[in-house]
């Protein structure tokens, strides 16, 4: 038993180590600049252990930022409550603006948005009755709002933050009412 929890750890310290490894080169390069071989390199593991734990760069910023983002979408949907929502969804953004910033500068910012609309999906799949929408109204527009949201966050945390956080929460609010209002609309059109 002492020898499966000792590989355990050198696995769990190994991604750890991965993870630093290429956070700090994504300093200084594009994702698509960095192989493998710096990432290992950096890290002081062997292509083999990059391996038992990941296939590919991408999987190493999947690991590190879905844990992240799930964790506080957890929070919104199960614990926090409906009118603190986008309040708590502005803190976590605010939390993450360094490194949106980054991500949207060295291109990877593509695996943050995917892993951002899976959470946007599981929200408005909790929060909302779909018995009255079709499935295509239903997929079209949680995808529609799921963009908007992150386009106005990312538009608001990379261009400085001008506006206040009260300004962005309204308006990501009037936008999720009146596309809700006009899809309920058309709803009863049918």
């Amino acid at each position: 038993m002492a020898a499966t929890e000792h590989s355990q750890q050198i696995k769990r310290d190994s991604k750890d180590y991965l993870i630093t490894a290429l956070l700090q080169i994504l300093k200084t390069k594009d994702l698509n600049e960095i192989t493998i071989t710096q990432v290992v390199k950096k890290a002081g593991v062997s292509r083999m252990a990059f391996y038992r734990n990941f296939e590919t760069l991408d999987d190493v910023l999947i690991f590190y930022f879905k844990p992240k983002i799930d964790a506080e979408f957890n929070l919104i949907i199960n614990h926090v409550p409906q009118k603190q929502k986008l309040t708590t969804l502005g803190d976590f953004f605010t939390e993450m603006a360094e490194e949106m910033r980054l991500a949207a500068q060295r291109n990877y910012e593509f695996i943050i948005q995917n892993i951002f609309n899976d959470n946007m999906n599981r929200f408005y799949e909790q929060v909302l009755d779909w018995q009255n929408f079709s499935k295509i109204q239903k997929k079209y527009w949680i995808q529609f709002m799921s963009a908007g949201v992150y386009a106005i966050w990312r538009e608001w945390l990379t261009s400085g933050q001008t506006e206040t956080l009260n300004d962005i929460h309204t308006l990501l609010t009037d936008f999720q009412t009146a596309t809700l209002t006009a899809l309920i609309n058309e709803t009863k059109k049918q």
